[in-house]
């Protein structure tokens, strides 16, 4: 199978399929560099506390650095997860508390008993799913390919290889794009930080997914996205394995959610009515 393969629109189960088949097949094959300011401290977690150990508090992992699912408005963190987390809480009859820290830090600090659960536009893959436990898909999204406004050489993903990709540190983007034979892998904390690289000619093109990189270059003349079918996934909220409890009442508000229109509600708040 040629390399160019590797990228074409699948479906969740073909995210762990892809993912894995990367790795083991391509081994370490890319060429990554990693930013300087993503080598620092990476283990820990930015603005983290103690746990929390009050029964009238639960608390939200997330990453505030992907609007519109979350994203800070002056001294609050808002956004489309942020209200799902708040149904959440209003069903366990508890203040809802965010810790914000770095994407690549959820996942142990989750383990690590900094938060509850994780809801940072976080897609459930198996190579996740051996570490936490997933929720009910609560949002359908994909991969799209960020290219300077006046770039001709990149139209698909596979004019990908030979060039250098800007992606955000543990995000899946970083994931499918990190195993590809002939791509300069760039990891950056930040998505918009590699928009930013982008644009000051760093690196080529940038993976991300498709609504925070709306976000991204909205207002922006001299980056565009492409129009090309990508790799599509799911995102799930996460709990610590073996949380039943907390992972049944969390697929049960997403489900009302869904039943009483509420849900519709809060994605038109974000994203605008549905077409």
């Amino acid at each position: 199978m040629k390399q160019s393969k590797l990228f074409k629109v699948v479906s969740l189960i073909g995210i762990s399929v892809l993912t894995m088949g990367l790795f083991v097949g391509c081994g370490n094959s890319a060429t990554k560099t990693t930013d300087a300011s993503t080598q620092t401290a990476e283990a820990s977690p930015e603005n983290s506390t103690e746990p929390t150990n009050s029964d009238n508090v639960i608390v939200m992992g997330t990453n505030a650095e992907f609007e519109p699912f979350e994203y800070r408005d002056g001294l609050d963190i808002v956004g489309f997860d942020v209200e799902i987390a708040k149904a959440v809480a209003n069903k366990l009859g508890k203040e809802l508390k965010i810790e914000d820290m770095a994407f690549d830090s959820l996942i142990m600090g989750l383990n690590n008993d900094k938060m509850d659960f994780i809801a940072a536009g976080m897609t459930a893959t198996e190579e996740r799913a051996q570490q936490v436990d997933f929720s009910d898909s609560y949002f359908k999204s994909k991969q799209v390919i960020i290219v300077k406004a006046d770039n001709t050489a990149i139209a698909s993903a596979d004019d990908l290889v030979g060039k250098s990709v800007g992606v955000q540190l543990g995000t899946t983007g970083d994931l499918f794009v990190s195993g590809t034979e002939g791509v300069t892998v760039v990891q950056v904390k930040k998505g918009t930080q590699a928009v930013m690289d982008l644009q000051n000619g760093k690196v080529d093109a940038v993976v991300i997914d498709e609504e925070p990189a709306k976000k991204m270059i909205a207002g922006k003349t001299d980056v565009k996205i492409l129009e090309v079918p990508f790799i599509e996934e799911e995102y799930a909220i996460a709990v610590k394995k073996g949380n039943t409890e907390l992972l049944n009442t969390i697929n049960e508000t997403i489900e009302e959610l869904k039943a009483n229109g509420e849900y519709d509600k809060i994605y038109e708040q974000f994203f605008g009515k549905t077409e």
